[in-house]
């Protein structure tokens, strides 16, 4: 059950925070491994991301959506989020598996209606977003 203790509130990336990444586009069946306290998938298609030395992957389709290219393998998020701050510990189902947060964490989500979702840690998430006015 997700509890917040304040309303979901629209951010965007903060223009200086890009990641790496590469696009798994070899033929393979994907692999797991493990993260955020459960075991995540990735498949063909999906990107592996390096956000600062946090390594983890992201679905394919939803990469492409969100994420411009800036060239050299850097990729700027630059499509909005909804984000909420979680007022008890819990876990959200993502695309790749299961994301366990803490109380305090903010719970993330790609579309407006709360799907696509994910969860990051209060000072990374304050590091990485800003309110989108």
């Amino acid at each position: 059950m997700l509890s917040t203790m304040q309303t979901r509130r629209r951010y965007k990336k903060k223009a200086n925070q890009f990641v790496i990444a590469v696009r798994l586009a070899v033929d393979t069946d994907g692999f797991t491994y493990k993260k955020w306290g459960a075991t995540q998938s990735c498949k063909r298609g999906d990107w592996l991301v390096d956000n600062d030395g946090d390594i983890y992957t992201v679905d394919g389709e939803t990469f492409t959506q969100t994420y411009q290219n800036l060239g050299d393998g850097k990729y700027v998020k630059t499509s909005p989020i909804w984000a909420e701050v979680a007022s008890q510990s819990g876990s959200v189902k993502t695309k790749e598996g299961q994301s366990h947060y803490k109380q305090g964490d903010y719970l993330v989500y790609n579309n407006e209606d709360g799907t696509d979702a994910y969860c990051v840690s209060a000072d990374k998430f304050e590091l990485m977003y800003e309110l989108d006015k």
